[in-house]
């Protein structure tokens, strides 16, 4: 899609408050769309990313920045939500060798769902996801195969889907890239990481742990890319 196609069109951006996002917000902004940012207060152990993604929302000049409460405690069973360790210290191969317990149930079908019915509400046609298949922890949710099977779904599932007002195209930029290759393209269209909070299990102040399978792999793609990371660790 060329820029001048996108110009003015409004698109739902997720926006986490990590890395990953932030780059994803800041392409679809480049494309010329008119970006409505939308975060999740789910009951995460590293909420402190909510300050990030309201600072990121304004500083990458989102049109507009909602924050959704929605406590997936009820649910557990994640080292993100539960009172599970966050495993730490582990190499590339420990990571894809099972879906680790940082995996929270059914998170984007959930976010993605939410981004469903505010794009509706938008008249929005486009949602964009910083999800990764490459440099990830192994989530079933970050695969092409999941968000080609959901698009579907969605375009079944709205009022404005069926009566042929909306089709709805979920966008994964990030999708194919390498770690590396996604701050090399978040640098070139300007993002400032040191605003952005990769890490599971920061400090109340917002400082990484440095250990976590969420920076191991921030800091593995900052070094591949030549490049040193600005986030603040312990």
């Amino acid at each position: 899609m060329s820029v001048s196609s996108a110009a003015g069109r409004r698109a739902v951006c997720l926006l986490s408050g990590g890395l990953d996002s932030a780059t994803c917000l800041a392409f679809a902004r480049r494309e010329g769309f008119e970006c409505h940012a939308l975060s999740f207060d789910y009951g995460q152990r590293h909420r402190v990313e909510l300050d990030r993604a309201r600072a990121l929302s304004s500083a990458l000049g989102a049109a507009s920045h909602r924050v959704v409460a929605i406590d997936l405690r009820t649910f557990g069973h994640s080292a993100l939500t539960d009172d599970i360790a966050v495993p730490k210290h582990r190499d590339s191969s420990e990571m894809g060798t099972a879906i680790p317990i940082t995996y929270v149930p059914a998170r984007n079908t959930i976010f993605l769902s939410f981004a469903l019915a505010w794009a509706e509400v938008l008249g929005a046609s486009d949602v964009f996801l910083g999800v990764n298949s490459l440099d990830y922890s192994g989530y079933p949710d970050c695969r092409p195969e999941y968000i080609a099977a959901y698009e579907r779904m969605a375009n079944l599932a709205t009022r404005a889907g069926v009566e042929g007002q909306q089709r709805l195209t979920i966008h994964t930029p990030l999708i194919a890239l390498t770690k590396a290759q996604i701050i090399e393209r978040g640098l070139a269209l300007g993002v400032d990481y040191s605003m952005t909070l990769t890490c599971y299990d920061p400090t109340p102040a917002g400082e990484a742990c440095g250990h976590c399978d969420a920076c191991l792999l921030r800091l593995k793609g900052f070094a591949e890319a030549g490049q040193t990371d600005p986030a603040r660790y312990q």
